[in-house]
């Protein structure tokens, strides 16, 4: 059974919010802490009651919810982050048909979510261990998703263990998306509904 559009509209959101950052920080090596941060929490919040509660607030995902009324809205006309999400897309469908991989993605979070408490979702070292967890996991799927930007940034391993941990929790929205009833009819049947809820949640 379907979730209402607003919420499904929400996990889109924090898709989106993800690989903003991820394309941000593979162009000038450094993401925005509380974008990032919003959507590395969420790989911890596997039994939150409600959608948003995933995500803590909704205004938390202000960014998202902008970039989700203007691409839908027809105000954004870069093809970049569209072509990337339809990418994760691919990689969620993937995933959660490997048992295997969803269970050792499960296993890893439980061990890191403990740092993660204590040291914060963007700490290096929190990024370091999720990053490893994604380049052991759902990296080894095909197709992979493939990241560009500024050589210089790419080569830095920090960088690296950053893109790959917002891109967990970007396959961790679209999860979130798919579960709520989210599919791509969306896109073709509700890009105004969409928009609308989208400003809902803005408050505009």
């Amino acid at each position: 059974m379907s979730a209402p559009l607003p919420e499904r509209v929400l996990a889109l959101a924090a898709l989106a919010q993800a690989l903003a950052q991820v394309r941000r920080i593979a162009e000038t090596g450094q993401s925005d802490n509380s974008a990032a941060g919003t959507v590395l929490d969420s790989v911890f919040r596997m039994d939150a009651a409600t959608t948003e509660a995933v995500y803590g607030r909704a205004a938390n995902l202000g960014p998202g919810l902008r970039l989700v009324r203007d691409y839908f809205g027809g105000e954004n006309k870069d093809p970049s982050l569209p072509r990337l999400a339809m990418a994760v897309l691919q990689v969620e469908r993937r995933f959660i048909r490997e048992t295997d991989t969803v269970k050792a993605v499960s296993g890893g979070l439980e061990a890191i979510a403990p740092q993660a408490s204590e040291r914060g979702s963007t700490h290096p070292d929190v990024l370091m261990a999720l990053g490893t967890l994604y380049a052991d996991t759902i990296s080894r799927l095909r197709p992979r998703v493939m990241v560009q930007g500024n050589p210089h940034y790419l080569a830095q391993p920090g960088v690296v263990s950053e893109i790959r941990a917002i891109l967990l929790a970007a396959v961790r929205a679209a999860v979130l998306w798919r579960q709520l009833g989210g599919s791509l009819w969306d896109f073709v049947f509700s890009r105004k509904a969409m928009v609308q809820a989208a400003r809902g949640w803005l408050g505009a």
